[in-house]
């Protein structure tokens, strides 16, 4: 199970100084300083010679930021640190039912957790019409089926999430995962509505282009349109585009929210209706994950 190994933490560790001019009356405190030192020697030697599964489970008590610390005490701390037997204790009871529809990620170094919503579980206006979309396998893809948009003039996406599954007091940045084919046509013509609900408010509203408009395109509408085109895109500089991601799959922000202590229902929007004719949209999913 892959984790994020994270940026390198400092070491947990004791200082124990002397003061270089030590008084005749600090003799006494001085020695148990020493000896309290020793005894630190003792209690890591004997920690070494514990048995892998013991250090786990002392540090199965911990947290995941902790136990990444804890990594930098002694050669047994970090054997048991990396070991998979530790951070299985710190996923949800109902993990094995959470990657059966999503994609899990615990970071190491924060203990914050993310998801990847597949297409398979997201609500996509007509995605059960085979002659609009097309479900079936790709290589590079997280999950064993991604969605293939042939052809829509409405074009509607939703996901939802329990806030009780994240991460408590963190901010979250909801993402849509996809990629455009080469055949892709009337993705960029209009600009989608995008939002992010959380109980039944709506926190955070934008817009967002599912595809860039490249240079052959911008030519001939120009050629066409002149500077109308221009004038119905003033004020558009803060509309969303797909940027790329590390995975090689393409994101746009659909909206940010705050996961707090209670559990309420976490719904995510994409929404197209201009009567458009669009196609060639091919969708993995919607990734939840902390912003950093």
């Amino acid at each position: 199970m892959p984790f994020d190994e994270g940026p390198t933490q400092l070491p947990c560790r004791i200082l124990l100084k002397t003061p270089k001019h030590r008084p005749e009356q600090n003799r006494s405190t001085a020695g148990v300083t020493e000896t309290g030192f020793g005894k630190n020697l003792a209690v890591k030697e004997c920690i070494d010679s514990l048995p892998e599964e013991c250090v786990s489970m002392i540090l199965s008590y911990t947290s995941p930021p902790d136990a990444s610390r804890c990594s930098f005490v002694s050669s047994a701390f970090r054997s048991a640190a990396l070991s998979d037997t530790l951070w299985l204790t710190f996923l949800p009871s109902d993990y094995y039912d959470i990657v059966s529809r999503a994609s899990f990620q615990l970071d190491k170094c924060s203990g914050k957790k993310s998801y990847i919503l597949s297409a398979t579980q997201l609500s996509v206006t007509w995605g059960s019409d085979p002659l609009l979309w097309s479900w079936r396998p790709m290589p590079e893809a997280e999950f064993e089926v991604v969605g293939h948009l042939r052809t829509v003039s409405w074009l509607e996406i939703k996901g939802e999430i329990r806030s009780g599954i994240l991460s408590p007091n963190t901010w979250y940045g909801a993402y849509l995962v996809m990629k455009v084919s080469h055949r892709a046509y009337g993705l960029e013509c209009a600009a989608s509505e995008v939002s992010v609900e959380v109980g039944d408010k709506v926190v955070e509203k934008g817009r967002a282009y599912l595809s860039h408009k490249d240079e052959k395109d911008s030519r001939l509408e120009k050629l066409f349109y002149g500077n109308r085109r221009e004038m119905l895109r003033k004020g558009e500089d803060d509309i969303r585009v797909p940027l790329p991601r590390e995975d090689g799959w393409m994101e746009i922000e659909i909206g940010q929210f705050y996961s707090g202590e209670q559990d309420e229902e976490v719904k995510m929007s994409v929404m197209e209706v201009g009567y458009q004719l669009k196609g060639g949209l091919i969708l993995e999913g919607i990734d939840i994950r902390p912003k950093h």
